[in-house]
């Protein structure tokens, strides 16, 4: 399933669809063929000054072909567009739904401006598909057909003449423009990305850049992009107008042999004067099929360049695959690693070094060490976002690899360092943990996570927006959110990962006091390099580069001088520091 190809069986479900805007874009053209044709019948047969009445029925002709032309070309992109656009929404679902096993094991080398990319542009790429890409040639096949059987009454040379114009525009021009053009499409749509990854990061990073004066460098890199990708678009332009102008070379001449022909056979008397204008036109308007195939180059290149860029995301083995047939009913809430050893790659080192702990139900344990120690790892196994390598990891008394994914998360209330926040109100925000919830849950729940009395505050209460990434609200708030979420999902496990990272020590105190409510009734596993708290857990478990070194509740660990006895002096002298007067 390479290239474009996997995009086409898309169409077969619409196929009633996509043969009827072809038989209305056909219907198009003939009813220009039919105008132009009667039209220039008409005026030869006016210019023997006939009866009226003769020219009444050419009249209605010129009228009926007129007003079919608009309305059948109206019908038709109505009927095209929706049938695009009802692909493109396929293509995105199909996409995403392949995209959303793969987070965030196979998303994490993926800059995020790129993935925004594919799912946006690159699919809305795939509208000129059908569009301009399939649908001109079939029509113009359709088209040489008919008018050709059509000049066949009069002589088939005329049918010769518009086959060769319709070969040479239709088929070898095209041809010759996309060896031309090979390699623009796929340029143009890897500058794009490029651009626009180049942008995102600037425009986040835009304090940085002029903080160390890097700006007027970074600018430069971005014309330089720009430039480059003008220039191939000026090149593509160029040869897609070129490649027109030569198609209307073509259409002329064909009308030109055409009319050269009806000269020698009117003279000949095989053929009535009052036709030859009429034949010459109907030629010559029956090239509109061809002009939108002068394009088909440059759409198919871009097409096929951002399919391949779509394809590689769909055809991506995620690293964890759901065993969607079994389901499983924990009896009870109980965590157990058991010898457990992860990499994230071949070739990278250890995340996880035979890594043994277990938390019955409604047992607490706290797992610290410092950054790169493998804390946030074991969280990833938990939520199966990986697979471990060796070992087996238990939940509720069965391996964690006899549920999918849904089901483990559903089972698992996160609160982390970083919660993203959405730009929408408080409560579609909350509502991510429990869709159906309705108004009284969520007041408990802010009201448990302390958050109820400031959102009482706010001019619009729930519905208030918080704005992009929650920047309306502070560092505790959305940490209370955070939990808010946790208390309204009422999930048997819960994980604290580095819960209390980035808050003031004051905030940290009362956030935590929300944290030790949360714990009640719940298996948690506290992760964090900070220990604030820890005295209260049934035990600690201490990670240094993927290996337990130290093991133990606080009472014990803090008498013996080693990895737990010196983050503990740490976080003293980090307390006293915070509390000391300036």
């Amino acid at each position: 399933m390479k290239g474009k190809t996997w995009l086409i069986p898309m169409l077969l479900p619409h196929w009633r669809r996509v043969f009827l805007a072809l038989l209305l874009s056909t219907l198009t053209v003939t009813s220009h063929i039919g105008l132009m044709a009667t039209a220039a019948y008409l005026l030869a047969r006016a210019a023997l000054h006939p009866p009226v009445l003769d020219l009444m029925v050419t009249i209605v002709g010129v009228r009926f072909f007129g007003i079919t032309r608009a309305v059948s070309r109206y019908v038709e992109r109505y009927v095209s567009h929706d049938v695009t656009f009802r692909i493109l929404s396929e293509i995105r679902v199909k996409f995403y739904q392949s995209i959303e096993p793969l987070a965030p094991a196979r998303l994490r080398n993926l800059r995020s401006a790129d993935l925004l990319r594919r799912i946006v542009a690159d699919v809305e790429t795939q509208q000129n598909l059908f569009l301009r890409v399939l649908a001109p040639p079939l029509v113009a096949v359709l088209v040489l057909t008919g008018y050709g059987l059509f000049l066949a009454r009069f002589d088939l040379r005329f049918s010769a003449i518009l086959a060769a114009g319709f070969l040479m525009a239709g088929l070898i021009i095209p041809w010759i423009f996309h060896i031309l053009s090979k390699g623009i499409g796929g340029r143009v749509i890897a500058l794009k990305a490029k651009l626009m990854v180049r942008v995102a990061d600037g425009l986040m990073g835009i304090t940085e850049l002029i903080a160390y004066g890097q700006a007027e460098s970074y600018l430069k890199d971005v014309r330089e992009i720009n430039e480059q990708l003008r220039k191939e678009q000026r090149r593509s332009a160029w040869l897609s107008a070129l490649s027109s102008a030569i198609t209307g070379m073509a259409a002329n001449l064909s009308m030109v042999l055409v009319l050269i022909l009806g000269i020698v056979l009117v003279e000949k008397g095989r053929l009535s004067g009052v036709n030859l204008g009429m034949l010459a036109l109907g030629t010559l308007s029956s090239f509109e099929a061809l002009f939108p195939l002068a394009l088909v180059p440059h759409h198919l290149e871009e097409s096929r360049a951002a399919a391949n860029r779509l394809l590689e995301m769909l055809e991506a083995e995620p690293a964890v695959k759901d065993q969607a047939s079994l389901t499983v009913n924990p009896q009870e809430m109980s965590l157990a690693f058991h010898d457990v050893c992860f990499k994230y790659d071949e070739k990278a080192p250890w995340a996880l070094d035979h890594v043994s702990f277990s938390i019955p139900r409604q047992g607490k344990v706290g797992i610290v060490g410092a950054s790169g120690a493998g804390k946030t790892s074991v969280v990833n196994l938990l939520l199966r976002f990986w697979d471990y390598n060796e070992g087996r990891i238990e939940l509720g008394g069965h391996s964690i690899r006899d549920y999918s994914q849904d089901e483990a998360c559903s089972l698992i209330g996160v609160v982390t360092q970083r919660t993203h926040i959405f730009n929408a109100t408080i409560r579609e925000n909350l509502l991510l943990a429990k869709p159906e919830a309705g108004d009284e849950e969520l007041v408990l729940a802010c009201k448990r996570a302390k958050l109820h009395d400031f959102i009482q505050t706010l001019p619009k209460g729930y519905e208030s927006f918080v704005g992009e990434g929650g920047f309306k609200l502070s560092g505790g708030q959305r940490q209370r959110l955070a939990i808010a979420r946790v208390f309204l999902k009422n999930a048997p496990i819960l994980i604290l990962d580095e819960a209390m990272e980035g808050l003031d020590p004051i905030t940290e105190a009362e956030v935590m006091a929300e944290v030790d409510r949360l714990m009640e009734g719940r298996t948690t596993l506290v992760i964090t390099h900070h220990l604030a708290g820890l005295e209260s857990m049934d035990e600690i478990i201490v990670l240094d580069q993927g290996r337990v070194v130290e093991r133990g509740k606080h009472s014990e660990l803090i008498q013996y001088p080693g990895f737990y006895h010196k983050l503990w002096d740490r976080t003293f002298t980090r307390r006293v520091q915070a509390h000391s007067p300036t």
